[in-house]
């Protein structure tokens, strides 16, 4: 009788998976999410066995056995029809648990991952992350350096970068403005000053970018703006002269998922060409700003039977496709129903990154969680230190680390400070000589704030709107 391919004894007990999804979900380490999707290992007997027989999984399995149908996903197709079948040879002939010993050793470098990357598919990154400790995941994404360029030069080694998040309520102006003053001052915003709108509309959007490009223009910053507005709004702010540096969306790994966001590949390829069209960057033209989230595909019912953390790997391949600037799991905002507690967030801010970063994507991380969900601050200190030794491209920046419009925990201005401090990370060089020059920072890059409000932005206070 032939065996079936997925089956391992563990001691008098064989473990029969269903097929190479079922291995996968099993695998994976405990997290809410899975059991709430019913796709969890009952023990953590059968995950351990789980992860010995995904070891023994040929890498090249991954071409030939889709966890989604290829007729019946884009996601999908574009997975296995751009795969570069020439990056994938060095690692052709391994086994997932090969690959991960590969992967480890000192022989490969930032220069062969970034090579390996085109040949490397989603599932094949989230195969080989269920097998890794958090250490092995932090040692592999620090070797991967992923830069992108739009004002300024994102993701170079010993830089970590912050997007600074003036959210509002009631998109109050006088709000908005002092709390983008506030982050500028503690060296937030070298990645994006990015609004989340409290209204959603055309005009509101149109307005807040305005605003930002005024401020921007007017004090010479080295950033770029983005309102995180639907992508569709977007395109029509673009259509009616907003001044758009980039076009923000939320993405998923399966079609059906991002057909709950309202949107396909071929609309995300509209807006980029829209963006593109203005030509607002000086160094590069990474226009996209992505944000995704484990658990996002269940909560749409669009999991098709996969893992969480498996249908995550799959939405940076759509990110992949686009060039984008910047790329940030939202790791604990969906809720404890898919992370429940700060170790889950933790192991999933870690795989996110190690996962991104391995497929070639600059990947940074709000390091976050609800307040209903068994966390609390120090696990994000935890995730934020760990995070920064891995390499993430940036963090988030928000007053107090708490955002007052969309009510969960993130990381503050002081937090990116000390990240920057304890870890010897600078901003992006371009915004690095902008804070020295406005003397926000030292002249010397030691991360000494200047005592008192420098005199650019002395009058600014007097005439926040």
């Amino acid at each position: 009788m032939k065996r079936h391919p997925y089956t391992h004894t563990a001691g008098a007990r064989t473990y029969r998976f269903h097929d190479l999804k079922d291995l996968m979900a099993k695998a994976t380490p405990a997290r809410s999410g899975d059991l709430l999707a019913g796709v969890a290992a009952h023990s953590a007997e059968e995950r351990a066995v789980a992860q010995m027989a995904l070891a023994e999984v040929p890498l090249a399995t991954f071409l030939n056995e889709a966890l989604v149908p290829y007729e019946a996903d884009e996601i999908t197709r574009l997975i296995i029809d751009t795969h570069d079948a020439l990056a994938f040879a060095p690692v052709s002939h391994l086994t997932v648990g090969d690959f991960r010993n590969w992967l480890l050793g000192d022989a490969v470098d930032g220069e062969a991952l970034a090579a390996l990357a085109p040949g490397i598919t989603p599932e094949m990154a989230a195969a080989v992350s269920k097998l890794m400790r958090n250490q092995d995941l932090i040692l592999v994404a620090k070797k991967c350096r992923v830069v992108t360029r739009f004002r300024n030069t994102l993701g170079l080694p010993g830089r970590m970068a912050t997007r600074l998040q003036p959210n509002h309520p009631t998109d109050d102006a006088s709000g908005i403005a002092a709390s983008l003053l506030d982050g500028l001052l503690y060296g937030s915003g070298d990645a994006v000053i990015g609004i989340n709108p409290a209204t959603d509309n055309v005009p509101q959007v149109i307005k807040l970018l305005t605003m930002l490009d005024d401020i921007i223009s007017q004090y010479a910053i080295p950033t770029q703006s983005c309102v995180l507005t639907h992508v569709t709004n977007t395109i029509e702010a673009i259509h009616r002269g907003a001044p758009v540096d980039l076009v923000f969306q939320s993405i998923g790994g399966t079609e059906a998922t991002n057909r709950s966001f309202g949107v396909s590949l071929a609309l995300l390829g509209e807006a980029r060409s829209a963006a593109l069209s203005l030509a607002r960057g000086t160094l590069g033209d990474n226009v996209m700003y992505f944000e995704t989230g484990q658990g996002s595909a269940l909560s749409a019912h669009a999991n098709f039977g996969m893992d969480q953390q498996t249908c995550e790997a799959r939405a940076y391949a759509v990110a992949r496709r686009f060039k984008p600037l910047l790329v940030n799991t939202v790791v604990g905002f969906i809720g404890p129903e898919y992370l429940f507690d700060g170790k889950q967030i933790i192991r999933a801010g870690l795989e996110d990154h190690f996962c991104a970063k391995l497929l070639g994507l600059p990947m940074g991380c709000d390091v976050c969680y609800t307040n209903h969900a068994e966390a609390d601050q120090n696990d994000m200190d935890v995730l934020l230190t760990l995070l920064g030794v891995a390499g993430c491209n940036f963090i988030m920046g928000i007053p107090g680390s708490d955002d007052i419009m969309l009510n969960y925990q993130t990381t503050s201005f002081h937090d990116a400070l000390y990240a920057r401090r304890v870890l010897g990370l600078r901003p992006a060089p371009e915004f690095e000589a902008w804070l020295q020059k406005m003397d926000i920072f030292s002249p010397d890059a030691q991360f000494r704030l200047n005592p008192s409000l420098p005199p650019a932005f002395g009058k600014a206070l007097l005439r926040l709107p």
